[in-house]
């Protein structure tokens, strides 16, 4: 669990400003969910034989009643428990989005840590396959204005549960014909949850996993137009994809469409945005049917690939920095920054004491384009001595105002 400090919050608060405008232009409001659900809701919605539950989950016994209650390790189950309880879904579907850090036990690797930073999107009550269309152009305009290339978009689909109900068998009649190759995992899961043994990446196993049936030999036809319809789409949008009929994800809820948002830039950690279609999450937790899909990025891992890229958040420029010394002079320093303040300007009121030259060193070191000069004299009249720190200009006395004025121009 990683501090961030404040030579990398710039980075930090320049890609949440830019995401929360990107968002906002398609029509997505955001939401807010309690860190911490009763435990039950992640293993109903995630699913109790997969990694998040078996072994990532942090867990533990409220002590005043005895709840179990686990920090949340993603927000989609969150999401949708809170359009269920506050009734959401009761007059008009909903595009929603969430940011947040999220916790899981994992193994600490670049780009992964066990608090890591998510921002979701889940859209609810949206049927069709144009809105997973929707999730998946808007990723590629956000790479697009973030300015990062080669990042692969995969998909896939995974069919009504019927569809995965005729596929199931046939997967389990595979895996038991070569059954002395799987390791403990896949054995556990070849009866539980058969899909995830597709997803392992052991290497002795991906022989015998790439001649396994594959998904999309068992789709009915509406499936089947879901699928296509949606790549269409994306190929109106000049969206370029990949089929991967290995991509499952390692969530239980999803059916229907799958997409992940792979680099290669980040070593093991190369998916940076996925998500997919939930359509029986809603009714699974406790509410009405209704469809919904949805997807999330992990914030550390594109902020890695921004830097791999060399990436430079904007500075926001420091207008003046104000150096004041004496008893009159520190008492109308305050006022004057205040005074500055409140015409949108940002300024750094000294404080500390200290030289007048020592006051000047950290002016210049502050990045401030002027330095504004107090002292009893400049404090018995109202006005201040206003100094460019980074041109050759002369330094001058004038009136509080025209100090803005003056300021507020070259900010321009």
């Amino acid at each position: 669990m990683n501090d961030i400090l404040p030579e990398h919050s710039d980075l930090w608060a320049f890609f949440e400003e830019t995401v929360q405008d990107w968002l906002r232009s398609y029509g997505y409001r955001c939401i807010r969910m309690p860190i911490v659900e009763q435990t039950a809701l992640f293993k109903r919605a995630i699913g109790e034989v997969t990694d998040i539950v078996e072994k990532e989950m942090y867990t533990f016994t409220d002590a005043l009643n005895g709840e179990s209650l686990t920090l949340r390790p993603e927000g989609t189950a969150s999401c949708v428990r809170a359009a269920i309880q506050h009734n959401l879904l009761y007059n008009a579907p909903q595009r929603l989005y969430y940011t947040g850090p999220m916790f899981r036990h994992e193994r600490p690797q670049k780009g992964r840590y066990r608090q890591f930073h998510q921002i979701g999107v889940e859209s609810l009550g949206f049927a069709g396959p144009d809105m997973d269309a929707e999730h998946i152009i808007m990723t590629a305009r956000l790479w697009r204005r973030l300015g990062l290339p080669d990042i692969e978009l995969q998909i896939n689909t995974l069919g009504s549960s019927e569809d995965r109900a005729r596929h199931r068998a046939r997967l389990v009649h595979h895996l038991e014909q070569h059954v002395d190759l799987l390791d403990e995992e896949a054995r556990r899961r070849m009866h539980t949850n058969p899909l995830r043994v597709l997803d392992s990446k052991n290497p002795a196993l991906q022989e015998m996993i790439e001649a396994a049936p594959k998904l999309l030999d068992d789709l009915d036809e509406a499936s089947l137009k879901h699928f296509e319809d949606l790549q269409v789409m994306l190929r109106e949008a000049g969206v370029e994809h990949r089929i991967n009929p290995r991509l499952v994800r390692g969530l239980d809820y999803y059916n229907f469409t799958v997409f992940e948002w792979v680099t290669t830039r980040l070593g093991a950690q190369g998916t940076v945005c996925a998500g997919g279609r939930y359509d029986g999450l809603v009714e699974q937790i406790g509410g009405k049917p209704a469809p919904a899909c949805g997807f999330a990025m992990g914030v550390e891992r594109l902020l890695a690939l921004l830097e791999e890229y060399a990436f430079q958040a904007p500075q926001i420029p420091v207008d003046a920095y104000l150096v004041h010394q004496g008893g009159a002079a520190d008492k109308f320093a305050m006022v004057v920054a205040e005074q500055l303040r409140d015409q949108g300007l940002h300024v750094i009121l000294h404080c500390g004491g200290g030289s007048f030259k020592s006051q000047m060193k950290k002016a210049d070191a502050s990045g401030a384009r002027f330095a504004l000069i107090i002292g009893d004299d400049e404090a018995a009249v109202g006005e201040v001595s206003i100094k460019p720190l980074r041109d050759l200009a002369d330094q001058l006395r004038m009136t509080v105002e025209a100090a803005a004025c003056l300021i507020g121009a070259g900010a321009k």
